[in-house]
């Protein structure tokens, strides 16, 4: 059963690729272009408002865009992922009375390959695929296609080397044509109608990604049964309940596995799904955490247990599901989490890293970051796997973004620098005001001492 409003990906296949790294100039607050690379294990993070929630965002758009049912033009921008109303609402905005008009999103792969969109408002404030190159990280324009060009501008631009190969190229007639997100050549020899660009390895990328967002809603005693493949349409929490049932009919491993991580957490011991009809799941845990060495299960509705453990199971199964060289993006995965239960999943980031998959975490959790170091100090998780970026904007705004690699101890050096600052400045207040407090109550025992 399909989840309302959303439609199965059309590409099933886990891409061969992986995503190493991002390029964005023209939104929200990415007023000049940055580079966000990717690790098996990346970590964003930074103050509120700095751009660390929009760092991913126009991949998200990309996403949508292609899992519509149908051609919604080239760029979603109001889906599950990501909601705008207009272009001038995700377009930078670089003083109060000037806005950008452009937008564009680079993305390069393992291969070295690179696609750079670059989208453009038009005056019904909406926006339009203005230009699409393709080529390597370091020449990204090496074909450039562009909706206007002519037949002969794409022969001698795209096609060089195809002429040769094919004899009925030079009789033919080019168009540029657009699927979607994407621009392709289409040709037409004859009375033939240009045909659609096909798939493409961006495309499989770009719908692999698994999205667990920040606000994953309230625990349900009942979910919605959703059809599970290898592609994930729309955000991942819909899934969750369907995936674990899918593994508890096959007695897969991964099943105990999350009974395992939920243990570490503290949280419980055991999940189970009832299936209760074809259009309906509920999802039942052990009711007291620790494992259970001896006798039944005790299972309870989750709705019946803490906030936690429904806000972290989403992210849990999602890492459990993934396919190595899978993105997994989770927006705040500390969320509701006892400061002992963030330092556990820190541990379960770093081993599902281990295993090829791609995880990207937008966080505020100095716990989390700190337990991370721990495990590359001692020798658990390779520094060459962590990838740190850090959100700060500047003066007018505009989004700045510092990366850096951890060393063998798990150090940055400096970075991030406020996160120690916050910490040192609350402890700092709080030995002040006991100390200003102390030092009240002797004064005023001294004075009653003076009054007797």
């Amino acid at each position: 059963m399909k989840p309302k409003g959303r439609e199965p990906s059309a590409v099933e296949a886990v891409p061969a690729e992986r995503i190493r790294g991002v390029t964005l100039k023209g939104f929200k607050s990415f007023v000049e272009p940055q580079v966000i690379e990717i690790r098996p294990l990346t970590i964003l993070a930074g103050a509120d408002s700095s751009g660390k929630s929009s760092a991913l965002q126009p991949l998200l758009m990309l996403k949508q865009t292609l899992e519509h049912s149908f051609d919604p033009g080239p760029l979603l921008l109001d889906g599950p992922h990501v909601r705008f109303n207009s272009a001038s609402e995700l377009l930078s905005r670089v003083s109060a009375e000037d806005s950008a008009d452009e937008l564009e999103i680079g993305l390069r792969i393992e291969s070295d390959l690179s696609l750079l969109w670059s989208f453009r408002r038009t005056l019904d404030d909406k926006l339009q695929l203005d230009r699409m190159d393709l080529g390597s990280w370091l020449q990204p324009g090496a074909i450039s296609l562009t909706p206007a060009m002519t037949s002969e501008e794409i022969q001698i631009r795209t096609l060089q080397g195809a002429l040769k190969r094919f004899p009925e190229v030079p009789k033919a007639v080019f168009k540029v044509v657009r699927n979607r997100c994407f621009l392709g050549v289409g040709m037409k020899v004859d009375k033939t109608e240009p045909p659609l660009p096909r798939t493409s390895e961006f495309d499989r990328l770009l719908r692999s990604i698994i999205h667990v967002p920040g606000l994953r809603g309230n625990p349900k005693r009942t979910y919605d049964a959703a059809e599970v493949g290898k592609s994930f349409a729309g955000t991942f929490e819909h899934y969750a309940a369907s995936v674990i049932a899918g593994w508890q009919r096959a007695g897969d491993s991964h099943l105990e596995r999350l009974g395992e991580q939920l243990d570490d957490l503290g949280l419980t011991s055991k999940v189970a799904a009832q299936q209760l009809s074809a259009t309906q799941v509920s999802l039942m845990v052990e009711r007291l955490p620790g494992r259970r060495r001896s006798g039944s299960a005790d299972l309870v509705n989750m709705a019946d247990v803490g906030f936690g453990v429904s806000q972290v199971l989403p992210v849990l199964v999602a890492l459990l599901a993934a396919e190595p060289g899978r993105l997994v993006y989770i927006e705040q995965p500390e969320l509701h989490l006892h400061p002992r239960a963030q330092q556990a999943l820190a541990a379960i980031l770093a081993e599902t890293a281990k295993r090829g998959v791609q995880v990207v975490v937008e966080t505020h959790s100095s716990t989390l970051l700190l337990a991370l170091q721990a495990l590359i100090a001692a020798g658990q998780l390779a520094p060459d796997l962590v990838k740190l970026h850090w959100f700060s904007r500047d003066s007018s705004g505009a989004t700045q973004v510092e990366s850096a690699d951890p060393d063998r101890l798990g150090a940055y050096g400096d970075w991030p620098e406020d996160f120690g600052e916050v910490q040192a400045g609350v402890e700092g207040r709080y030995l002040d005001a006991v100390e200003a407090a102390a030092f009240e109550k002797g004064k005023n025992g001294r004075r009653t001492t003076d009054r007797r």
